[in-house]
């Protein structure tokens, strides 16, 4: 075999997303906006980050052995992102979720061999949470628990990856992060990153504007049970995004800069839209594009627009 011949697997594909322009949304705006395109990790979203370093924390630590399926909550992509790793690296994987999560994510999962379990919709991610935490520990021999919500290697993901390349990817020129928060690990790890490479940095944490809403993949901090590595006094500021407003930016992603993002992804750019119009011409925001729409196409608010314009 040709030694310069380079042979990868598909875990090995996690990271390094390029950063894109959004001209035609935010060609009025007085600061530069780019988008760190997630989606173009291997199973489709950032969480691809976060699963590959737990998974290989848990191996190296001893924790994660021959026999052991991995357990886990998701609202979706985590577990994407699991499965798609177990498979990869012959682990089963055992994922608990709202029973409402898309259709597409359960199905990709179980595409996957990921075994599902899905929890009262009611309850949220937080009823998830609880009910693989039990079994995890009911079970300790039989399953590894990463437990996403609390594990040190989620955050630190971003901290060696995602603020590398987005500090490195801007010239050092990035003046504002700004992004949503389920685990609170993309939030924190990149701009704990940032903040080193620049004090001045801002970090600002989206949010849903109520703990009733459809963002998928986002907490509504303030009536959730809180990730353990989640520091509310970190961010330098919060925005606020209602879930209409939401659907309708990931509308125009699609149909006016050709990216197909889903919602959580959507609240992230209206959100670096909203901060960019405030800043003068030198700033440079930077979001992140969690996930791919295509996860959401069975969803009614990509068609809202044929019933009257949003």
């Amino acid at each position: 075999m040709n030694s310069n011949v380079s042979i990868n697997t598909i875990t090995d594909l996690v990271g390094n997303t390029p950063l894109l322009e959004l001209p035609r949304l935010s060609g009025n705006g007085r600061a530069t906006l780019y988008a760190k395109a997630e989606f173009c990790n291997p199973s489709g979203s950032v969480k691809d980050r976060a699963a590959k370093a737990m998974i290989l924390a848990g191996l190296r630590a001893g924790k994660l052995k021959r026999g052991k399926t991995i357990i886990d909550a998701t609202s979706g992509n985590t577990g994407i992102a699991y499965a798609m790793q177990g498979a990869a690296m012959g682990i089963p994987v055992r994922l608990y979720l709202p029973a409402n999560t898309s259709a597409e994510r359960k199905a990709i999962m179980r595409h996957y061999g990921a075994e599902i379990v899905e929890t009262n919709p009611l309850d949220g991610s937080d009823g998830a949470y609880l009910a693989a935490k039990e079994e995890a520990e009911a079970k300790p021999e039989s399953y590894f628990y990463p437990d996403q919500y609390n594990n040190r290697a989620n955050w630190q993901s971003h901290y060696h990856g995602t603020g590398v390349e987005i500090w490195k990817q801007t010239g050092g020129r990035v003046s504002h992060f700004i992004c949503g928060m389920g685990t609170s690990g993309t939030f924190m790890g990149t701009s704990r990153r940032l903040k080193e490479y620049n004090g001045g940095i801002k970090a600002i944490a989206v949010q849903p504007d109520s703990p009733f809403h459809g963002i998928e993949g986002a907490k509504h901090m303030a009536s959730t049970i809180k990730p353990g590595f989640y520091d509310e006094t970190w961010p330098d500021g919060f925005s606020e995004i209602n879930t209409e407003d939401a659907y309708a930016m990931a509308r125009r992603l699609a149909r006016e800069e050709g990216v197909y993002a889903g919602v959580s992804s959507a609240a992230n750019v209206l959100a670096a839209l909203r901060l960019a119009e405030t800043l003068p011409a030198a700033a440079v925001v930077v979001t992140i594009l969690s996930d791919t729409g295509s996860r959401y196409v069975s969803d009614e608010f990509w068609e809202a627009e044929n019933r009257g314009r949003a």
